[in-house]
C-alpha cells in the first residue's frame, strides 16, 4: 500500500480503522444514545456503571479517539483536575491517589498531583502550582491548618473536593468515620482483659487525628476504664516520630499492655520500637492500629486494622468533582464512609 492511501487510516489492532470514527458510531456499537457517550466520554453526568462499561468497550473496538483539544476550546476547560496530598510518602494516600487517578480518566481528565508533605506552606504553594496550570477543578488532602489554601480556592472560584479529613468549610468533603471504628478497637482490647490501654495519636488538628483520639476515649469508656493521660502520646502521623513517641510511653511508671495506633506509617514505627526494646508482639504488647495497607497481611504476627473505603473514596471524590464542575450551584456535600474492622492476630486472638 502506498503511504498517501494512509491518509484517511490510522494504525488500529488488530487491523486498520477508520480515523473518522463519530461518536454516533461507538453508541451505534454499544447500543445507547450519542447523548449517553458523551456524558461517559466527556464525565458530565453519571451513567450507570454497566452502560458506561459497554461505552468504554466500543470505544475501545471501534477505535474512536475523543479530540481533547476540541472539547477543551468548545467549553472552555482544561480537562485536568489537581490532586494535592502527601502522596509520595505515605501509601494510604498513594492507594488513594492511584483511585483517583483512574477515575478521572474515565471521567476524561487527566490529573495534576502536587506533594504537600502535610504542612501548610507546602500546601499553599502546591495548590499555587497546580492553579497556574488552569486546572478546572482540585482534590485536596487538607493539613492542620489549610484555611489560607481553602480560601484562595474559594476567591478563585475554583470547584473543590477535601478528602480523607474533614474541615471547618463549606465545601464538598469525603471522609472516613473514625471514632466509632477506633472505639471498636478499643473495647475489642478490652474485651481480651487489657485494662492499660495506650494510644499513639497522630498529628495535632487533623480532624482524622481528633477523631480517632475521641474514639480511643470513647472506647474506654464504655469499657469502664479510665483515662490516663500518660497513656496517650503523639506520633504526628508518621514513623520516626511516632517511634519516639513509643519510647517515652514505655517509660511511664506503669506501661500499657496494649496500643491503639492511628495510622498506618505511625504503626511501622511503632513496631520498629517495639522490636528495638525486645517486646514481641502480641505476647508482650497486643497492638491494633487504624489503615490496612498491601502487607498488613504479611507481618508476623498479621495487623488487626480498620481498613478504610479507600478506592470508594477515591472514586467518589472524582465523581463529586466532576458534578461540581458541571453545575456550580450545587450545595456543599458531606460524605462519610464507614471503614471495615479486618480481624487477624496482633491483638492476641489466635489465628483464624
Amino acid at each position: 500500500m502506498r503511504k498517501q492511501a494512509l491518509s484517511g487510516y490510522r494504525l488500529g489492532m488488530p487491523e486498520l480503522v477508520p480515523s473518522t470514527v463519530t461518536m454516533a458510531d461507538v453508541a451505534e456499537a454499544a447500543g445507547v444514545s450519542v447523548s449517553t457517550v458523551s456524558h461517559v466520554v466527556n464525565g458530565t453526568r453519571k451513567v450507570n456503571e454497566t452502560t458506561a462499561r459497554a461505552v468504554r468497550a466500543a470505544i475501545e473496538s471501534t477505535g474512536y479517539t475523543h479530540d481533547r483539544v476540541a472539547r477543551s476550546l468548545a467549553t472552555g476547560r482544561t480537562l485536568t483536575v489537581g490532586l494535592a496530598m502527601s502522596a509520595l510518602s505515605n501509601p494510604y494516600f498513594a492507594e488513594a491517589a492511584h483511585s483517583i487517578e483512574r477515575a478521572a480518566a474515565e471521567a476524561g481528565y487527566s490529573l495534576l498531583l502536587a506533594d504537600t508533605h502535610d504542612e501548610p506552606a507546602g500546601e499553599f504553594r502546591a495548590i499555587q502550582d497546580i492553579l497556574g496550570r488552569r486546572v478546572d477543578g482540585v482534590i485536596l488532602a487538607p493539613s492542620a491548618d489549610p484555611l489560607n489554601t481553602l480560601e484562595l480556592l474559594r476567591r478563585r472560584r475554583i470547584p473543590t473536593v477535601v478528602i480523607d479529613r474533614f474541615v471547618p468549610a463549606d465545601v464538598d468533603q469525603i471522609a472516613s468515620e473514625n471514632i466509632a471504628a477506633t472505639t471498636e478497637l478499643v473495647r475489642h482490647l478490652a474485651a481480651l482483659g487489657h485494662e492499660r490501654i495506650g494510644a499513639v495519636a497522630g498529628l495535632e488538628g487533623l480532624s482524622t487525628s481528633e477523631e480517632r483520639l475521641e474514639g480511643y476515649r470513647r472506647g474506654l469508656t464504655e469499657a469502664s476504664l479510665a483515662f490516663d493521660p500518660e497513656l496517650v502520646v503523639r506520633g504526628d502521623s508518621d514513623d520516626t516520630p511516632a517511634e519516639a513517641a513509643l519510647a517515652r510511653l514505655l517509660r511511664v511508671r506503669r506501661p500499657p499492655t496494649a496500643l491503639v495506633v492511628s495510622n498506618n506509617k505511625m504503626t511501622i514505627g511503632v513496631m520498629r520500637g517495639l522490636r528495638r526494646a525486645g517486646l514481641s508482639v502480641p505476647e508482650d504488647m497486643a497492638l491494633v492500629a487504624f489503615d490496612d495497607f498491601e502487607w498488613a497481611d504479611l507481618f508476623h504476627p498479621r495487623l488487626t486494622t480498620v481498613a478504610q473505603a479507600t478506592t470508594q473514596m477515591g472514586r467518589e471524590a472524582v465523581n463529586m468533582l466532576v458534578s461540581r464542575i458541571a453545575d456550580p450551584t450545587l450545595a456543599a456535600r458531606k460524605v462519610r464512609l464507614e471503614p471495615t474492622f479486618v480481624h487477624r492476630e496482633s491483638c492476641g486472638c489466635p489465628p483464624n
